[in-house]
């Protein structure tokens, strides 16, 4: 079954030298592009972190610091990369833990905006973890009937989640909607307003700190009551994205007190 599609989607997925989204970086990735008439396009690269491989994170992927030495940094591939995933959907395994916002710091990081409002994001792991509970190897067997050969190769994790997605519409027509903002409804495990999850939204749809001596006090009470709070998270070590948030409604709040 394929996608019903209004706007682009991509499918993605990193690897990286570790799994610290605020300090770990990018060695991999790779897009498939999925537009509305179904054709595709892709995205591939490899990148040099500038910081070294963890052990664990070369044992997994098979790639060293020495396969990296001459691969462009991340901040030299950005504006290709930004202006291919330009106006997309996202979609990748795990990807709304993870990839998605591994993929926010480094671009923030090269200097390029990066806004979720913007996007809706399909988290296959997510549908598959609801439905039947297993990992990306095992959602291939169960709904494609093959075996995943090159696990943890970017592009043969990003080629299998975009095909184990078409059988999971297949498989649960009745049960999940072919639509990409029902599919992003239905991969959504969290209320958070960051990717970290410190901000989370009650059930007003306020901003809540989630973490701390102020965790459950709205963000902007927070800040309006102890001014040092924004000054000291922007120089802490919080990820960038979380840092993006809260300054939005620093400066929301802001207008709002004029």
């Amino acid at each position: 079954m394929e996608l019903n599609l209004k706007k682009p989607i991509v499918f993605f997925d990193l690897e990286t030298t570790g799994i610290n989204v605020a300090t770990d970086r990018v060695v991999e990735v790779c897009v498939l592009k999925i537009n509305p008439d179904h054709t595709e396009e892709t995205f591939t690269a490899r990148v040099n972190p500038t910081i070294p491989m963890s052990k664990e994170a070369s044992e997994v992927t098979g790639i060293t610091d020495a396969d990296l030495k001459n691969c462009p940094t991340f901040a030299e591939i950005a504006p290709k990369l930004n202006k291919f995933i330009e106006n997309c959907d996202l979609a990748g395994f795990n990807s709304n833990k993870f990839d998605i916002p591994m993929l926010a710091e480094e671009l923030l990081r090269a200097g390029f905006d990066f806004d979720m409002k913007k996007r809706r994001a399909i988290d296959v792991q997510v549908i598959y973890h609801k439905l039947e509970q297993r990992n990306l190897a095992a959602a291939y067997k169960f709904y494609c009937g093959k075996d995943l050969t090159d696990a943890h190769s970017a592009l043969g994790d990003t080629r299998a989640t975009y095909e184990v997605l078409k059988a999971q519409l297949e498989k649960y027509k009745d049960q999940i909607e072919n639509d990409v903002e029902k599919l992003s409804e239905f991969s959504v495990q969290t209320n958070n307003v960051d990717f970290a999850g410190r901000f989370v939204y009650d059930e007003q749809g306020n901003e809540i700190v989630n973490f701390g001596k102020h965790k459950g006090l709205k963000v902007e009470e927070v800040l309006r009551r102890e001014p040092n709070y924004y000054t000291w998270m922007m120089n802490g070590d919080f990820p960038l994205y979380t840092k993006k948030v809260l300054t939005a409604i620093k400066l929301r709040g802001a207008r709002f007190n004029r």
